[in-house]
């Protein structure tokens, strides 16, 4: 009897020893690995404080909406997390159209863009070079082993090919559009980084000169370079490690020119900014909204495909292009669904449905929509 004591307090010793060992490691790799970013000053909270979506030291949505969850629904989102989706990945790696740096560095025709999967795109403006989102990891999380790789095995182009880069434009900072190795293969070819308000935090820790950053709260705009930029409101949270939720701002983008408006969603939940933004600065030549990684469980902060194609009636835009699939699995849904199911909504709606392949370059005012369903070949 007494051996089976001393077995089970070994035992016992060995798992507290483990415990406090992840504890220790977990607590020393959030603090200390670059991956997570810079943080908020106490300066930078009393300037923000003067923004109409910030209060009691933290950034908000309009009404005041959260996307906080019950214990209840934590543990249903944790366990279907765990749970089996069927075809929630493709039965094998999606090819993708290569690009190379010649034809990018030489292009000063018609706007056009590249998509890179997700929320990722290169766009070409009025001679411009344009990213917007840059995650062109393999994995979005601090860690490889933290998350699931992306669908696709290689990108359009590699970032160390890319030309110069006149503009970064960042939605918010979660790790899926803001990726800490993209940055730093980026941040020497770029002009200037546009952000919400605080992102540039991140930035600045990553080596970024703040010269180089420009943030802005919500409708405030700026010119860069005969283009103008304007940060729109998106309903959303942010926040890269433990104790920065809703630290720095989250937002959606307009992009214009003399003769063309761009919207680009960022990440959002449906609601009523969508048509305000529409009444304001609308009608769109073209909008790139998002459609993926949702759920009942956080519709506050992620729409649904039905809501997607709604909201690009209601900023008015001529034609949509799904965004937020189509590269990583980050919601219980088959990655299908969401193309599948906001087809059918725009097509209800009369809107036209851009679905260009991830690195096919698409001109914004083709009228050819693009209906080949290549996702139907995984």
């Amino acid at each position: 009897m007494k051996r089976i004591r001393k077995i089970i307090k070994r035992m016992l010793l060995a798992i507290g020893i483990i415990i406090g060992a992840l504890v220790i490691t977990g607590t020393l790799f959030v603090n200390f690995s670059p991956q997570f970013g810079g943080k908020v000053s106490k300066e930078q909270l009393i300037e923000y404080a003067q923004s109409e979506n910030h209060k009691e030291g933290k950034f908000i949505n309009i009404g005041g909406v959260t996307s906080e969850m019950s214990m209840g629904n934590m543990l249903k989102a944790i366990g279907g997390m765990l749970k089996s989706i069927p075809n929630a990945r493709p039965k094998s790696p999606i090819e993708i159209q290569k690009i190379d740096s010649v034809n990018i560095a030489n292009y000063h025709s018609k706007t056009r863009f590249i998509w890179f999967g997700h929320s990722a795109f290169l766009l070409q403006m009025n001679g411009k070079n344009i990213i917007i989102d840059p995650m062109l990891s393999e994995v979005p999380a601090p860690h490889p082993l933290l998350g699931g790789k992306r669908f696709n095995k290689e990108l359009p182009i590699e970032i160390e090919k890319l030309p110069k880069i006149d503009a970064v434009v960042i939605s918010h900072d979660h790790y899926d559009h803001l990726d800490y190795e993209s940055i730093l293969k980026l941040k020497d070819k770029v002009s200037m980084f546009f952000t919400p308000l605080g992102v540039g935090v991140h930035l600045q820790e990553w080596g970024v000169p703040k010269e180089k950053i420009m943030e802005l709260d919500w409708w405030q705009q700026t010119t860069f370079k005969d283009l103008t930029f304007i940060s729109t409101p998106a309903q959303h949270f942010s926040g890269r490690g433990l104790s920065d939720r809703d630290h720095t701002l989250w937002c959606s983008w307009i992009i214009q020119s003399n003769d063309e408006k761009i919207f680009f969603s960022g990440d959002s939940g449906y609601a009523s900014h969508f048509k305000e933004i529409g009444d304001k600065h609308g009608p769109f030549d073209f909008a790139m909204i998002e459609c993926g990684q949702y759920n009942e469980l956080w519709s506050e902060i992620h729409m649904f495909p039905e809501e997607t194609a709604q909201a690009g009636q209601d900023v008015k835009a001529k034609k949509i292009m799904p965004i937020h699939w189509g590269a990583f699995k980050l919601a219980q849904h088959s990655w299908t669904d969401p193309i599948e199911r906001v087809s059918k909504k725009a097509d209800e709606l009369g809107i036209p449905l851009i679905t260009p392949e991830i690195g096919e370059s698409t001109l914004i005012d083709d009228t050819e929509t693009h209906q080949d369903k290549w996702w139907e070949n995984y």
